[in-house]
């Protein structure tokens, strides 16, 4: 079957921009090709710096003809019906549709809509036009006198469709003044001339030979493995940078790899600070000392040329841009270390952090009194965590953060270091803002424990009390991310933290902290325990068990309500837990449907006296030893054991239901039998709402 070729080719395409453009192309004309009747065997776009390129195999000679007979409203329908069918049918006249008659319905019409198959070469010409200028950039320019907008000025389009055996066609067609054929250009600077191309093979052998790699997944192995292969030689190791050798294939067709050099005497600032630096001014990579884990004064770049002298003036040059940019990084250095990070305090003060909380400064002074109340309850010394929290926002006035935002807390943490702070504030001013995503690590050091949940309670304290909530599509403020990072450092820490106390501890620390306080911690908490299922999900947890533990009152210690809901799904997902939690469910649905009948809920204990069947004194005996076992292996966090003692209703349950007929005719005994079955839900509830359970 015949194949497409397409190219785009145009002018420099930001990196940035060029993966998501390719995918783009391929969505758009395959689906194009769909819609029309062509469907296809498989496609593959490609994106170097000044082409969009896309490859689809199997593609039929032409579409099918169809016929489809469409119904339409009954004889004798308004004439306003009969339009709109006849506009939607593309009929010109009634006459031109058929009758047909239906026993229940009457006479109806039909309209036989008949439609020849079409030459792929005739539709793909159709369709590229309107595709191509309305192509999604997420910024576009025009050019010359035309109208039409691209991300750069587009230059020339290939177009060829044809199998493999033959000659192939030119698709057809023009977008405003660039005509489409089977002609493309090689490297800017290498082999800029034309040559004609006619089917895939031949386009991608043809680039290679014109100095273009165009798969960009390739130029990424080739960047990596020479640059791999250049710091071997130098007895060094490359820093691995995803993003940057990302950006760094998008901004060459023919990779070349260099190294340069820097003096010796730069690698006195932060090795963080030296590898920000080259790679935001000069996109390059830099090298380590395998043996000390330090910085070496070694940067590879990446070469769009292979340069006849070896790539010596190249060197150079980013030599001297790098060395001018270390150089004002090395200002920064010297000028934060002669300020002690105390001083930069009153600064924060003019910073608003948001203009219902107040300013940075303020938010220090929470972040403070936070702090020192969490400390004792994670193991951390209350002035260590009071002086952590009051340096942690200093270094946001730093020359080198104000230049890099992304350093904010290491350098806090290295100005610390070389001010003399204790180990544990140093360390905690960097990890309070931890964990920051799902792959980065949480803070272990106690101090630092302390201050990042300070961190992320006030803040989710404060945006709640100005109901500033996260919705389904907007999270302007990280609150999910803050959320989910008190979780697991919770969690992946073991701590025992009564959050509902710590989250009214953070409102009052607001203006706001008096309003609706109560509502505001319930609605707080919610969101909490919405955030746990996302989090225990991904562990393998269901999250209706979660649902159980958290309907229970005052469950806000999140490590036991995950040890709950661990003990809970082992329970369920066994025979006994599986035929008491039906048990449960009959008990409660008949008491549901008596409660509603009277209006008021089956209160009081049911009476010895009146039970009149065995099963009934079996089940009232069982009860009253399962609860009480039940309750004192809650008390002593031993949720295992209370699911065991839960287990042991499993059997007079089940008798009691086979042998009693609850809705007696006597309202006494049907009234203390209702009281019995109150009571295994009462039993049940001491472990979790077992309603809330699915299945």
């Amino acid at each position: 079957m015949p194949d497409l070729l397409l190219e785009l080719f145009s002018e420099e395409i930001p990196a940035r921009m060029q993966r998501r453009a390719a995918d783009d192309l391929k969505t758009l004309v395959t689906n194009a090709l769909v819609d029309a009747g062509l469907p296809y065997e498989g496609a593959k776009a490609f994106a170097t710096p000044r082409r969009l390129a896309l490859h689809v195999a199997g593609v039929p000679a032409a579409s099918s003809a169809t016929r489809e007979e469409r119904k339409g409203p009954r004889v004798g329908s308004p004439e306003k019906a009969i339009e709109g069918f006849l506009r939607g049918a593309g009929l010109s006249s009634i006459d031109e549709a058929t009758i047909q008659s239906d026993p229940k319905k009457g006479e109806f019409y039909v309209a036989v809509i008949e439609k020849p198959g079409r030459d792929a070469l005739e539709i793909i010409a159709d369709f590229m036009p309107g595709l191509i200028k309305g192509f999604p950039w997420p910024k576009s320019m025009r050019w010359g006198e035309g109208s039409m907008r691209w991300v750069r000025p587009l230059h020339s389009i290939v177009a060829t469709f044809g199998p493999e055996t033959e000659e192939p066609d030119v698709v057809s067609f023009e977008v405003e003044g660039v005509k489409s054929g089977q002609t493309t250009r090689g490297h800017r600077f290498l082999a800029d001339e034309a040559f004609e191309v006619r089917r895939f093979d031949d386009y991608a052998t043809k680039l290679e030979k014109h100095k273009v790699v165009l798969d960009a997944e390739r130029r990424k192995d080739i960047i990596q493995h020479d640059a791999r292969d250049r710091a071997l030689a130098l007895g060094l190791e490359l820093v691995e940078d995803e993003g940057l050798l990302d950006e760094v294939s998008g901004l060459v067709e023919w990779p070349v790899v260099l190294t340069g050099e820097f003096e010796e005497e730069f690698l006195e600032i932060p090795d963080e600070c030296i590898r920000l630096t080259i790679r935001a001014n000069q996109k390059c990579f830099v090298l380590k000392d395998p043996k000390t884990g330090k910085l070496a004064n070694r940067f590879v770049l990446t070469s769009n040329i292979e340069a006849t002298d070896g790539g010596k003036v190249i060197v150079a040059g980013n030599e001297k841009v790098i060395r001018a940019r270390l150089s004002d990084a090395r200002f920064f250095w010297e000028t934060d270390l002669k300020t002690r990070l105390a001083d930069n305090l009153p600064k924060l003060d003019s910073i608003v952090f948001h203009e219902k909380l107040g300013t940075q400064g303020e938010r220090v002074k929470r972040l403070e009194a936070l702090a020192a109340q969490i400390a004792p309850l994670v193991g951390a010394d209350i002035e260590k965590a009071k002086r952590a929290a009051h340096l942690s926002k200093a270094d946001l006035v730093s020359a080198m953060v104000y230049e890099f935002p992304e350093l904010q807390g290491l350098m806090g943490k290295t100005y610390a270091e070389k001010q003399g702070e204790d180990a544990s504030v140093a360390i905690a001013i960097e990890d309070h803002y931890r964990p920051q995503g799902p792959s980065d690590s949480v803070p272990t050091d106690p101090v630092a424990i302390a201050v990042a949940l300070a961190d992320k309670l006030d803040l989710l304290a404060g945006f709640w009390a100005i109901d500033e909530k996260p919705t389904g599509s907007k999270d302007p403020y990280a609150l999910r991310r803050a959320a989910l990072g008190v979780i697991r450092i919770i969690l992946e820490n073991n701590l025992r933290l009564a959050l509902a106390s710590q989250i009214e501890a953070a409102l009052q620390l607001t203006t706001f902290g008096a309003k609706s306080q109560a509502g505001t911690v319930a609605d707080l908490m919610a969101f909490l325990a919405d955030r746990l299922k996302v989090y225990l999900k991904d562990e393998g947890a269901r999250h209706d068990l979660i649902d159980a533990v958290f309907a229970l009152d005052g469950q806000d210690d999140l490590l036991m309500v995950v040890r709950r809901v661990e003990a809970l799904g082992k329970f369920v997902a066994s025979d006994d837990g599986a035929n008491l939690a039906a048990g449960y469910k009959r008990a409660v649905n008949i008491l549901r449907a008596e409660e509603k009948k009277d209006g008021t809920p089956v209160a009081g204990r049911p009476h010895a006296d009146h039970f009149k069947e065995q099963a009934e004194i079996d089940l009232a005996s069982a009860i009253d030893t399962a609860r009480a076992e039940a309750e004192t292996a809650v008390k002593t966090e031993n949720f295992e054991g209370a699911m065991e003692a839960l287990s042991k209703l499993r059997a007079p349950v089940d008798s009691f239901f086979e042998a009693i007929l609850v809705n007696a005719d006597e309202a006494e005994l049907r009234l203390n039998r209702l009281r019995l079955l109150a009571e295994i839900r009462d039993a049940v509830h001491v472990v979790a709402d077992f309603s809330k359970i699915a299945g």
